[in-house]
């Protein structure tokens, strides 16, 4: 389980996709909503994942909202962070926005060579995930242009172009996989609603982005997977491991405590609650 900032401002990231997020991938990973004003260094690396879902409005309205968080998103990735947009997300990862992802163009599928729609309404379309056909949720999203060696293409549209794609620590998705049935209003639109499939794909591609993430490993339940991480980043010596002395043990146990304290939910505060109980055992008078 993961900590997962989904990012919030209306129409542009909207509540109802959103909502649609968080119905998909809440049963797998932790979630918060954050706002522009919580887009700083030291909130986001808070996070494994940082996602911008869809809404209404223009992209390029970026320039007015968000330009000045452009280095903040560049230097989380940097640190390890990985970022996931879904339509205007993904639009906004393109060079003329944040710029995370410089060989690949995100552009309107509407203008692109023989797209099968040619003007923005919510409809469905079908598009091939992995080789599968599927009708998706489509609302004005973008193909993904270029050449770079690192895309890896989970779908594509009807045309060829790419629909769903993953560029190292960034993941991007044309259409709308967190749709829910409610924005399925016409009986024609309803004979394509997906019964949550789409949910468990787009719960699968964020654990194939959170495996690109740096600090992936770190973020577990298990204080064995921890303590096997350390011995694995340590160098070789002749100093005992921490579960081989009790003195070792209880100093990393504190450190492990100290560092978690100000985390008030998530996977930090299990670590947190772990490392509570393990000090009790070795230290019984605490």
């Amino acid at each position: 389980m993961a900590v997962l900032a989904l990012f919030q401002f209306e129409p542009y990231c909207s509540r109802e996709c959103g909502a649609g997020v968080i119905s998909a991938l809440s049963r797998h990973h932790t979630i918060e909503i954050l706002t522009r004003h919580d887009l700083t260094a030291e909130r986001l690396s808070h996070f494994d994942m940082v996602i911008f879902p869809g809404g209404r409005g223009d992209a390029s309205d970026f320039n007015n909202l968000l330009k000045t968080r452009k280095p903040i998103l560049q230097s989380y990735l940097d640190q390890g962070g990985t970022y996931l947009g879904i339509c205007m997300g993904a639009y906004w990862a393109d060079s003329a926005y944040f710029d995370l992802v410089a060989e690949t163009r995100c552009v309107q599928y509407i203008t692109r060579p023989k797209a099968e729609i040619r003007r923005s309404f919510p409809t469905t379309l079908r598009a091939d995930w992995k080789g599968k056909s599927e009708k998706f949720y489509f609302f004005d999203g973008c193909a993904f242009i270029g050449s770079d060696p690192r895309q890896k293409i989970y779908a594509t549209y009807a045309n060829g172009d790419p629909m769903a794609v993953m560029i190292d620590k960034v993941g991007l998705i044309g259409c709308h996989l967190e749709s829910e049935l409610e924005w399925y209003p016409s009986s024609t639109m309803k004979a394509s609603w997906h019964g949550f499939l789409h949910h468990r794909l787009l719960a699968e591609f964020v654990d194939d982005l959170l495996s690109k993430g740096h600090n992936s490993s770190m973020r577990t339940h298990e204080p064995e997977a921890y303590l096997k991480a350390i011995k694995q980043e340590l160098p070789e010596t002749d100093v005992a491991l921490p579960h081989e002395d009790p003195a070792l043990l209880k100093a990393a146990l504190e450190e492990i405590e100290r560092e978690t304290a100000m985390f008030t939910q998530g996977t930090f505060k299990k670590i947190n609650a772990i490392a509570r109980r393990a000090l009790k055992a070795t230290i019984p008078h605490q």
